[in-house]
């Protein structure tokens, strides 16, 4: 997937500033893509000279003035053209962190156990911010209420593949720090 779809995914929301896309980055898309502000930038000049987006500029006080952008006809017929494309070739997980997890019989393990707590805790903080993201969404609806009502279901679907990933990623987590207290337990009984 391009970061273009991502940045198209998050202009389905409505007009935004790269600023604004950035930093709305963590609280939509970012349980499934990951880019930096330049990134993103660079990516709505592009769009823009293709036509898939245009800008317009505010005028503000005390500050720089500041571009939104927003979706062309020509971006919106580009979403449906990539959402229908042939299905999605699943992630190739690409994680550091499981290769020193595989080396931790050769290697130093508390680094490693301090590498899974911090995975832990990495875990934990986005589910709250995940958590505050459905509260928002739902605004006091239960599920149900919120499908059949909803403009929108795409960003809540997404989110709750973000929260199945951080739980996921706090499980395990736990599970290895618990198994890797075990093991250094059992050979300190050995020696």
């Amino acid at each position: 997937m391009a970061l273009r779809n991502a940045v198209m995914a998050a202009l389905l929301e409505g007009e935004a500033s790269g600023y604004d896309l950035a930093k709305g980055f963590e609280a939509s898309v970012a349980n499934f893509w990951m880019a930096t502000p330049q990134q993103i930038y660079r990516e709505l000049e592009r769009m823009a000279g293709e036509g898939l987006v245009s800008a317009r500029v505010v005028q503000q006080e005390r500050r720089p003035n500041k571009r939104l952008f927003s979706l062309t006809d020509a971006g919106r017929a580009a979403v449906r053209a990539y959402v229908a494309e042939v299905p999605a070739k699943p992630t190739a997980l690409r994680d550091e962190l499981m290769v020193k997890v595989q080396c931790v019989d050769v290697g130093d393990i508390d680094a490693v156990r301090a590498a899974i707590a911090e995975r832990v805790e990495w875990a934990t903080a986005k589910l709250a911010r995940f958590e505050r993201m459905r509260a928002r969404l739902l605004a006091g609806r239960g599920e149900d209420e919120f499908f059949a009502t909803a403009e929108r279901v795409g960003p809540y679907l997404t989110l709750l593949g973000g929260i199945a990933f951080a739980r996921e990623n706090q499980r395990w987590g736990e599970l290895a720090l618990r198994r890797l207290e075990q093991r250094a337990a059992a050979t300190v009984g050995e020696g």
